[in-house]
């Protein structure tokens, strides 16, 4: 199957899903020392490694973090040159006064809320699917 760009097919088949855990972004000089096969999210910037943890492995590895999210998954095949999708997810998202981080992933997007806001966050995004473009 093809990756979907259209942004009506993709917001009808968003299908969000809520993993479980609380998850850490942590920002680190190196990742050297660091078990890759444990790390959600990673992205290199001039200041250092942003990386999103499973908390307790955060916690295990002592690295401090001050956003402590949810992650939710997109399982709509989203293709990367699929145009609107973030600037609706993220739309929707800040009518509920909900904050979000977005990772486009080859094949999913996923986002991450803060914790509390989890449960809202999964209902406004399955409302959106329901909307006609």
């Amino acid at each position: 199957m093809e990756p979907e760009k259209d942004l009506a097919t993709l917001l009808k088949g968003l299908s969000p899903i809520l993993n479980e855990g609380e998850y850490a972004f942590c920002c680190l000089p190196s990742i050297n020392d660091l078990d890759v096969s444990m790390i959600i999210g990673l992205f290199r910037e001039e200041e250092g490694w942003t990386i999103v943890l499973k908390k307790a492995y955060a916690d295990e590895l002592g690295y401090a973090y001050s956003y402590i999210a949810s992650w939710i998954t997109l399982t709509v095949k989203s293709s990367l040159e699929a145009v609107g999708l973030t600037a609706a997810l993220s739309t929707a998202l800040a009518k509920r006064s909900i904050s979000c981080n977005v990772f486009a992933a080859y094949h999913h997007d996923h986002i991450f809320v803060a914790k509390k806001d989890a449960e809202r966050a999964l209902d406004a995004l399955k409302q959106l699917a329901t909307v006609n473009l």
